[in-house]
């Protein structure tokens, strides 16, 4: 056909060919914030890396190529013997390469080691969220393997590997490993202690045998898992590896794969232990939950992390969009009804970021206060983090009209995966509950958040009325677990309103204090009032090519 009838004009160039790490000003700040200067340097050269190849052509592709071939279940060989393994795309495996050598299971006892992991993760799950499953999965496991020592001294070194392989083999003989988990049944879900696994005992100390069912196990050709089950003194967590020392392979049978709404790539299973799948007890028997909570309070900040990381990249594809594309007479970023929907998205994103980031330099600090802090803030931002992702992204997507509505254009991808942090590792319920467990049981934990909130104290009287009617909320104890949700929110709110004060810049602190504690915006997003500066918030959104 001939070109003559048919002129590309008025459309946006891709964004791609850019650093996804330095064009975010948010996270980059950040992480010169939180870390000691004399790391600042090298970690920043090493996101830059990182943003620079996540912002490439090609990782694009490999993004787009793990989504449209997702992975396929093999539980037999041409021969008829059970292997029971999951075929990935070679994108996968690329893309996985990519976060492993970029130290994304490596920040347990390394100065700024959590900063700059945290900030990695926010920049490589923009191009494709899936693979950040068993990424998040290996890094979190570390603090259960350090409740058996003889254990963690083989798999946390491969654990923090740089290395990926791909292939099933004894962890003895392999450079690095991922680590996966099994905890969900079906007749419990989130309540784990309704767990029917069953552990029994062999001659040698530590060692069990599995019997029974998982629901619900995320990345199943992991190197091990850790699981919970009943062994005689209660329920006991275990590592469950997938190849045994001498070659063979677990009793580890893969039932079916999951048909989800998204996260296409990452392949979530069901699993059956037979009575003779060999497992390696981790912590005493009886306090298996106790055990696993380190690796599911550091999924869950991975959740907060994911969620700011879908929001960054929906709106810098949104502002993109909005800068080049005309309509009704001039850019569509100059439009003042447009520049406030931008505006409001980036506020949402900016504070998603740095409320992530800073309970990632808690981690790094390791004083009472932060871990106290951590105890609390970690349900309540996971609670509230992905809970926004969703109509962020969604509005994100509006932004493109029906551009954004193709497959093409990226967002369909972002909008599937966005419901799924607040679904994994505990709904929006069940984060809530947690809040006023740490309520009820650690009053160390909300000492530290009223210190933390009270830093900003006085620099905004929207802020400092937050405070005050967070502080009546709490005192009110009617009826406090069927108010469980507001509370979580209104803690996340006050937070995040609290750090941007004290670091963002102006106009952004004012457009979230406005539009989130001041009552002076409506439920949608583009209600912000329009004598603030939103030209300035918008264009610090912007990544620029």
């Amino acid at each position: 056909m001939t070109a003559g009838s048919h002129t590309v004009a008025n459309q946006p160039p891709p964004l791609v060919g850019y650093d996804v790490f330095g064009c975010d000003r948010a996270l980059s700040e950040a992480v010169a914030r939180h870390l000691p200067g004399e790391l600042l340097d090298p970690v920043r050269e090493e996101l830059t890396a990182l943003g620079r190849a996540t912002g490439s052509e090609q990782v694009r592709e490999w993004g787009e190529q793990a989504n449209a071939f997702p992975p396929r279940l093999r539980t037999h060989d041409r021969y008829g013997r059970r292997i029971d393994e999951v075929e990935f795309h070679p994108a996968w495996h690329r893309l996985l390469g990519k976060s492993v050598a970029a130290g994304l299971t490596d920040a347990w006892g390394r100065p700024g080691g959590h900063v700059r992991r945290a900030a990695g993760f926010l920049v490589a799950t923009q191009a494709e969220a899936g693979h950040g499953c068993p990424v998040s999965m290996t890094h979190a496991a570390v603090p259960a393997l350090r409740a058996e020592p003889e254990v963690a001294e083989v798999w946390e070194p491969l654990a923090a590997s740089r290395l990926y392989e791909r292939e099933l083999r004894p962890a003895a003989g392999k450079a690095g490993v991922l680590l996966g988990m099994g905890l969900t049944e079906k007749q419990g879900g989130s309540d784990l202690r309704t767990v029917t696994t069953s552990a029994r005992p062999l001659a040698a100390a530590g060692e069990y045998v599995l019997t029974g069912h998982k629901w619900f196990c995320s990345a199943p050709m992991s190197d091990a898992f850790l699981v919970l089950a009943r062994a005689p003194g209660g329920l006991t967590c275990f590592l469950v590896p997938r190849v045994l020392n001498d070659g063979s392979r677990n009793a580890f049978a893969l039932q079916r794969l999951k048909d989800k709404l998204g996260n296409r790539s990452n392949a979530s299973a069901e699993v059956e232990f037979d009575g003779t799948t060999w497992a390696r007890r981790i912590g005493e028997e009886g306090r298996g939950l106790r055990t696993v909570m380190g690796m599911v309070a550091a999924t869950r900040l991975d959740c907060v992390l994911g969620s700011a990381a879908l929001m960054r990249q929906a709106v810098a594809q949104a502002v993109h969009h909005a800068a080049y594309r005309s309509a009704f007479g001039g850019p569509l970023v100059d439009k003042p009804l447009m520049r406030n929907v931008l505006a409001d998205l980036a506020v949402e994103s900016e504070a998603a970021t740095v409320l992530g980031m800073r309970l990632a330099a808690a981690y790094d600090s390791g004083t009472e206060r932060d871990l106290a802090l951590l105890r609390i803030a970690v349900p309540a931002a996971k609670y509230w983090v992905t809970k926004r992702c969703v109509p962020v992204v969604a509005e994100a997507l509006e932004c493109l009209g029906g551009n954004g509505y193709v497959e093409e254009s990226g967002l369909p991808r972002l909008l599937r995966e966005s419901p799924l942090n607040s679904v994994w590792e505990g709904a929006g319920n069940i984060q809530a509950l947690d809040v006023l467990r740490a309520l009820r049981t650690e009053p160390a934990a909300l000492d530290a958040y009223l210190r933390e909130v009270g830093e900003a104290r006085g620099a905004d009287p929207r802020l400092d009325r937050a405070i005050r009617g967070l502080l009546a909320e709490l005192a009110d104890l009617e009826g406090i677990e069927a108010r469980a949700r507001r509370l979580a929110e209104r803690m996340a709110l006050v937070l995040q309103g609290a750090l941007l004060v004290r670091w963002a810049p102006p106009e952004v602190a004012d457009a979230f204090c406005a539009g989130r504690l001041g009552g002076e915006a409506g439920a949608a997003f583009g209600t912000l009032p329009h004598s603030l500066d939103l030209r300035a918030v918008v264009e610090r959104a912007r990544p620029a090519a």
